[in-house]
């Protein structure tokens, strides 16, 4: 902020205020040999010296003027350039651009060159002349629309033309490629088929990993997935790949310098040779059925950038959205993993509602919320679908699968449940019959 006395007459205080020291030479001129007169002066040669004034400051206030325009007009070309590039740009665009470099239209002139060539190509009707002669911008028009194919002296030119834009063939639509980038992978379900954790891969963002200093952390909303990760079974055979402002690296137990790692910025974002053969070298000799990408915002640009090292496996899928739905993403994948010789039940549980006594079912099974124990604890059953508890069933690894299991914490039921069922999905049943009670035979 500037705090010292504001003196028109001083060529600085203008260059002070951003102006050019061209401009600021004029302006402290004119205030020099045009200052304001004191207030008690005449009301009328007051007016007169303010009208002086100004008659002295209109070449630099003109000047000014077309500066703005000539930036405007460099901004909105360069705008239209990008679009072009980027492959978002249509035919009007093209035509605005062509004006330019063939005509030396400036931007003005060039939209209404393309607003001519435009109608003439797509079979309208051309503007109606008007009787104020002609201008610039209606000149532009009509060189436009001539060099669209358009003729206003032909009396069958708009018939002839909207005949011809209607017999072109339609555009063929871009075929989408083969290899979709991790921006635009689904969310994380429970529908996919787990997946032995030596055959899956995570690739964190910097700061879901925990790898950003605390200054910066503080600016960046992301979960911090690592505890999660580290407290589920099996992650020690897992393949864990980091995003940061350096480029791809291993997650190891052990990262000395992980807190001094800055923050990625978007000018930072671009492609680079070395980062793919990076990434590539970080995945080499691995096969993979599953791939989480946990990274947002610039993290997840860059990996869109380096994707085509990424592999194509069964299951491709990135957190999103809020934190609290990241995590929840997150937890969904982990409960996916297998650990050897571990079998799961694959596919989606179908939830009933917790009014009526929380249910799930997960193909011919259904757990179902038994109550409160009487000595404490949550009862929770599996059932088969003739209303029995499913019993006689027993792991891939022959261990016997209990259809009753009793839990602490009533907010962890749907997790529990849900292990269950999966845990029944995968089961193999040994025993057709349910075994006669003891006390049943002794009655008989």
């Amino acid at each position: 902020m500037i705090s010292e006395p504001f003196d028109p007459a001083d060529e600085a205080t203008w260059i002070a205020r951003g102006r050019r020291p061209d401009h600021a030479a004029i302006l402290a001129d004119a205030w020099r040999r045009f200052p304001d007169l004191p207030n008690d002066a005449d009301r009328e040669a007051r007016r007169a010296r303010m009208r002086q004034r100004a008659l002295a400051l209109r070449p630099v206030m003109d000047a000014m003027s077309k500066a703005a325009d000539a930036e405007r007009q460099a901004r909105n070309f360069a705008f239209t350039e990008t679009r072009i590039a980027s492959g978002k740009g249509d035919d009007r665009d093209r035509a605005i651009l062509r004006a330019r470099n063939l005509h030396r239209y400036d931007w003005d002139r060039a939209v209404r060159y393309a607003s001519g060539w435009f109608a003439a190509t797509a079979g309208w009707e051309p503007e109606a002349r008007r009787g104020q002669g002609e201008t610039p911008a209606t000149l532009a028009y009509e060189e436009g629309f001539a060099d669209g194919g358009g003729n206003r002296d032909d009396l069958f030119d708009t018939a002839r033309r909207a005949y011809d834009a209607a017999s072109l063939p339609e555009a063929q639509p871009v075929p989408t490629t083969g290899r979709p980038l991790p921006s635009t992978w689904p969310k994380p379900t429970d529908d996919p088929v787990p997946a032995r954790w030596a055959r899956r891969l995570l690739i964190l963002g910097a700061p879901e990993a925990g790898w950003i200093r605390e200054s910066a952390a503080a600016k960046i909303e992301s979960p911090l997935l690592l505890p999660a990760l580290q407290a589920s079974e099996g992650q020690d055979e897992l393949a864990i790949v980091v995003i940061s402002s350096t480029g791809f690296h291993a997650l190891q137990n052990s990262m000395p310098d992980a807190a001094a790692i800055e923050s990625l910025s978007g000018d930072a974002v671009s492609f680079d040779p070395r980062l793919e053969d990076q990434l590539r070298s970080l995945l080499a000799g691995r096969d993979f059925d599953d791939i989480l990408i946990a990274a947002q915002g610039d993290y997840l640009a860059l990996l869109d950038l380096h994707a085509v090292a990424l592999p194509l496996c069964r299951t491709m899928e990135r957190t999103r959205n809020t934190l609290l739905q990241q995590r929840a993403h997150f937890r969904i994948w982990l409960d996916r993993g297998l650990m050897p010789g571990e079998s799961l039940g694959a596919g989606h549980i179908r939830w009933g509602k917790a009014v009526k006594g929380l249910t799930g079912k997960l193909g011919e099974f259904t757990a179902r919320y038994a109550g409160k124990q009487p000595g404490g604890g949550h009862r929770i059953t599996v059932e088969t679908p003739d209303g029995q508890l499913a019993s006689g069933y027993v792991s891939a690894r022959g261990e016997p699968l209990s259809p009753e299991t009793v839990i602490g914490n009533r907010a962890h039921l749907r997790k529990a449940m849900a292990s269950r069922l999966r845990a029944f999905g995968g089961a193999t049943r040994l025993v057709a019959n349910r075994a006669p009670d003891l006390l049943d035979l002794a009655t008989a």
